[in-house]
């Protein structure tokens, strides 16, 4: 409906030629076509910057092989909360007009036990050249985004912010009512806490110790998707996504496990239900770049 933004929806056949065999090895267990989905807007004379912003895109997580309890099952569709801010954030981006780039990037597939599915012990490869062993098929939603965040790099985008329902560690860490913000950028940090403060939506930033990085190393790939320790579960797996980040690159990455789903009204304008996390900040910073 508007002429500053277009649309690129990539098939199974498409991805494969791109290499994206992370994104693959997780839609393998489902009968429903992955979608790989690209959003542009483009502002009306020159650009200030060009920005990728990245979500999550399970429409739904059974957790693979490694089946998830019943009760941890009902809602997961809530696992595509992050790519719903992202297509939430075209909605209204032409609106407010910001004189910035932006490109939003989901990866969207089923994550489903079948005689198809991804195994533990597998071994998969991003369309950059990476490794993954994958340890545990209910850590999947960063194993499709080691191909979603290389694709947004290879648009030649100077900062990456990714939303994503990654982990519950996050919320025994935070609560519900907060987002966990990791960041190897000072000032994208900053701008991303400024923006929130302004928007109202609740964010907190939390420490990428180098010292956690060996807790992914795998004895057999590059990369292991689960970590060595129980512990730090949303740090070690910011830290995962930041192995796919290149030098450069000014990356956020915006963990919404927590707020992403309300199970009742937070306010008058947020009902209980899918709240769209991250719309109002991003928008704050985007029409501040």
């Amino acid at each position: 409906e508007n002429k500053n933004i277009t649309v690129k929806i990539l098939d199974k056949a498409q991805v494969k030629t791109l290499g994206m065999g992370a994104f693959l090895s997780i839609d393998q267990g489902s009968s429903q076509p992955l979608k790989f989905i690209h959003l542009i807007y483009k502002p009306i004379g020159r650009s200030k910057d060009k920005v990728a912003v990245v979500g999550k895109g399970l429409t739904f997580d059974s957790g693979g092989l490694n089946i998830k309890l019943g009760d941890n099952m009902e809602q997961m569709k809530i696992d595509m909360g992050g790519p719903a801010t992202v297509i939430g954030l075209f909605g209204v981006i032409a609106q407010l007009k910001p004189k910035v780039e932006v490109h939003g990037i989901v990866a969207a597939c089923e994550n489903m036990p079948s005689g198809a599915a991804i195994k533990p012990g597998d071994i998969v490869k991003n369309m950059q050249g990476k490794t993954i062993e994958i340890g545990n098929t209910d850590a999947e939603g960063r194993v499709t985004m080691a191909d979603s965040l290389a694709y947004a790099q290879k648009l030649g985008v100077s900062k990456v912010v990714d939303l994503a329902t990654l982990t519950g560690a996050v919320m025994i860490a935070l609560g519900t009512d907060y987002t966990g913000l990791f960041s190897n950028n000072e000032k994208l940090a900053k701008d991303l806490l400024k923006s929130s403060d302004v928007s109202g939506e609740k964010i907190w930033l939390m420490p990428m110790p180098l010292e956690y990085k060996k807790l992914n190393q795998s004895k057999i790939a590059d990369i292991k998707n689960i970590p060595s320790t129980r512990y730090g579960g949303s740090i070690t797996a910011a830290m995962f996504l930041q192995e796919f980040i290149e030098e450069g690159v000014a990356w956020a990455h915006l963990d919404i496990a927590g707020p992403a789903y309300a199970e009742k009204p937070l306010t008058t304008y947020i009902p209980a239900g899918g709240v769209g996390f991250g719309v109002r900040t991003l928008l704050e910073w985007l029409k501040n770049m």
